[in-house]
């Protein structure tokens, strides 16, 4: 059975990981079975930072005339 390696504490620690895992994926040096294990830590790394951004995206809306709208960043490429 797969180690399952521990929620990461913030975005900064998930990206690092995954930074991480993208090196020894890409130096080809990792056996099958490891590569594919590293494919699925980095999938849940990835949906832990999807998740975070979304929270972060509801942070940053503003009180407009008494009405929660989202923050719009003129000339931002989203």
């Amino acid at each position: 059975m797969a180690h399952t390696a521990p929620a990461p504490a913030s975005f900064e620690e998930a990206v690092s990981r995954l930074e991480t895992l993208i090196r020894d994926m890409e130096s080809g040096q990792l056996p099958l079975e490891a590569s594919l294990a590293a494919y699925q830590q980095g999938s849940e790394l990835i949906r832990f930072c999807q998740a975070r951004l979304a929270q972060a995206e509801q942070q940053l809306s503003v009180l407009e005339n008494g009405e929660l709208k989202p923050l719009t960043l003129e000339g931002a490429d989203v």
